[in-house]
Parts: structure tokens; sequence; C-alpha cells
């Protein structure tokens, strides 16, 4: 596969986690990748040695000007864009009454309406080409609540909607959507880059208290591998068939299947009274 047939990745948030694993990676394959990070020092170690093939933006995914303009430098650079990787994000930890409303929205511009202005940004170009694929990093917490972490669930519970309803949207287009729905690995998502709610509530001390502190201790200690993850991401976008949901980890795999078994539950525990809400034939 010459240059010219390779894949171009854009990838978000690459100064850490899956986002800089994943360009590692890609680079090591030879696929021209974009490299972005809000300080673009912090990636400049990824494309040395690689000028060829990367190309290094700043991006805050918050900015409107910020996503056009590097979305137009990487179709300058490589004339297409082949895969979107939303990765850029961040965690919060605090129960509902607890959290602080302004970091709360300010997660959401991140994980949602930054996510969505990046994809609507790369779009036209995808439609164009007929070809594409839009993986969006969400988490197990994106399937299933827990308690510290509703209004990170809320984010994901929104790329998860947004994504389903896009892969039919675009599925037509040669446009395939991905989700990405780790549980627990060695990144940095559990410390510096998470914060949390400055004021706890006693009452809440056994449930949000109790695993926000079990989520914190564990952070470096989890059972997830990132290079293991981000390679199983490459082979799904590789593959001819690949899922709209990828679950990485055992603990996302017990969690997608409980969530399953409890949705089943419920249904079936209240079918008559479901089914009771219709008009009668």
């Amino acid at each position: 596969m010459s240059q010219a047939d390779k894949p171009v990745w854009f990838i978000t948030g690459c100064s850490t986690g899956f986002g800089r694993e994943l360009a590692q990676q890609t680079l090591s394959l030879g696929y021209p990748t974009v490299v972005t990070a809000r300080n673009p020092a912090q990636v400049e170690d990824l494309v040395k040695g690689n000028e060829d093939k990367a190309l290094a933006l700043q991006l805050d995914v918050t900015k409107p000007e910020e996503v056009e303009a590097a979305v137009k430098a990487a179709l300058a650079r490589f004339g297409r864009i082949d895969v979107l990787v939303n990765n850029a994000g961040i965690g919060y930890f605090g129960s509902v009454e607890e959290s602080e409303l302004d970091e709360v929205r300010r997660m959401f511009e991140i994980n949602v309406w930054g996510l969505a202005a990046m994809t609507r940004a790369v779009l036209p170009a995808m439609r164009k080409q007929r070809s594409g694929t839009v993986v969006n990093i969400s988490s197990i917490g994106g399937i299933r609540g827990g308690p510290a972490v509703g209004f990170y669930n809320a984010t994901k519970f929104a790329v998860e909607g947004l994504s389903e309803a896009l892969s039919l949207e675009t599925a037509p287009l040669g446009i395939k959507v991905l989700l990405v729905e780790p549980s627990g690995f060695r990144t940095d998502w559990a410390g510096r880059s998470a914060s949390e709610a400055p004021q706890t509530i006693d009452d809440y001390r056994d449930t949000a208290g109790k695993n926000a502190s079990v989520i914190r201790e564990r952070s470096g200690k989890q059972a997830g591998d990132p290079e293991r993850a981000v390679k199983a991401i490459i082979k799904a976008v590789e593959a001819e068939n690949p899922p709209l949901r990828l679950l990485l980890g055992k603990a996302a795999l017990a969690g997608g299947r409980a969530k399953i078994e409890t949705l089943r539950r419920d249904f079936e525990a209240w079918a008559d009274v479901t089914e009771g809400a219709d008009f009668s034939e």
C-alpha cells in the first residue's frame, strides 16, 4: 500500500491516554495522521521523525474557529480524512446533587458539543468521498450509570444516542460509525483530567462517595491495557463489517450484559402495563 493509498486519521485529544496511544500506533503503521491537542507542544514528540505523515495542530474542540481551521488544514495537507476519532473528553466526580453545574456544563461542552462540532465539520468531506469512519470514544458509562459519575454518564449517554442516529443517517453514504465503550484502562481519565464536586453531602457517602474513592484509588491499576485497546479499535475500523458498539475490557462486557439483563427484566415484568398504554383496538 503506497502512502497515497493509506487511510488518513484525524485524532482529537492526543496529549494523553487513548488519543496519544492511538496516534503512536497509526503513525507506526505508516498512516497519515492529524495529531491534535489544545497545546501542540505536548504532541511535538509524536511528530518528530514522522514529519512526512504527521500533522500536529492546535485544537480545542469547544472553539468553533479552531475546529474549522484544523479540518481545513488537514484537508489541505492530505486531501481527505478517512477516520475521525473523537477522543477529547474529561470526567467529573460528584453526586447529582453535589455537582457544580458550571463544571458540568464545561464537561458537556467538551464531551458532547465538541464531539458534535468535530463530526459536523468532517462529514462534508466524508460525504464527498462517499467513505469514512467516525469513531466516538464513549464508555461503559454510556450504557450503564453509576453513583458519582451521573453527569459524566449523561454526556456519554448523549454520545451514544447521537452516534446511533448518525450511523443510520450516514450508512447509505458509505460512512460508518463506531462507538468505543471501555471499562477501566490505565490512562489519566480518573486522575488529573477529572475534577470533582467541591463539597460533599454526608447522605451520599456510601454511594457516590464510596464509588468515587474506589475509582480514584484504582487509577493506574486498572485491568485495561491502552495499547491493546487501541489495536482493537484499529482492527474494528479496518473490518469489513465493524460493530456499531465495541466494548473494551472484561468489566465492560460484564457491565453491558448486566444492563441488557436489567432492561429485559423490567420490560418483561411490566409488559402488560406497557402495552395497555395504547388505545384499545
